[in-house]
């Protein structure tokens, strides 16, 4: 499991994976996107993105879909791997699949705070960066020292 992929192995073979193993859960249980968000709580965009590969989703996402899909925590056995290609793409969050390095990739855009799904989304988002760095193992050693700040 913690084995180092052959050079020529997909970088993202476990990503893809999980999104495929998401899709095919959620269609075999007769649940479109906006019914799993519903019973999982996260929105309807997040459980697009992550089965589309705009997004990695997080453990959390895994095992909430885990329960409510019945798999017996498939997705969750595969968030391992999942986490470390998402570390590998850039050492904080997962990557965009490429958008940045497409010739017709759009320019991000700012979000509107009053739009309630832009709201919506930039709180899935927090808690995937939040289960991302709970999932985190603990340093080895001794904690830093702390700092006198007075």
């Amino acid at each position: 499991m913690d084995r180092t992929p052959a050079s020529n192995a997909d970088p993202s073979a476990a990503s893809r994976q999980f999104r495929a193993e998401l899709r095919r859960w959620r269609t075999r249980r007769g649940l479109t996107q906006r019914a799993l968000a519903e019973r999982v709580r996260f929105s309807r965009e997040t459980v697009a993105a992550v089965e589309s590969g705009r997004r990695f989703g997080s453990q959390e996402f895994a095992a909430r879909c885990d329960d409510v899909l019945a798999t017996g925590g498939r997705l969750c056995d595969m968030w391992p791997q999942v986490a470390a290609e998402q570390l590998a793409a850039d050492g904080r969050r997962g990557p965009r699949f490429g958008e940045a390095d497409r010739p017709d990739a759009a320019p991000a855009v700012r979000r509107d705070p009053r739009d309630p799904q832009a709201v919506v989304a930039a709180i899935d988002e927090l808690r995937e960066l939040i289960g991302q760095v709970l999932a985190q193992p603990e340093p080895e050693g001794p904690p830093p020292p702390a700092v006198d700040r007075r």
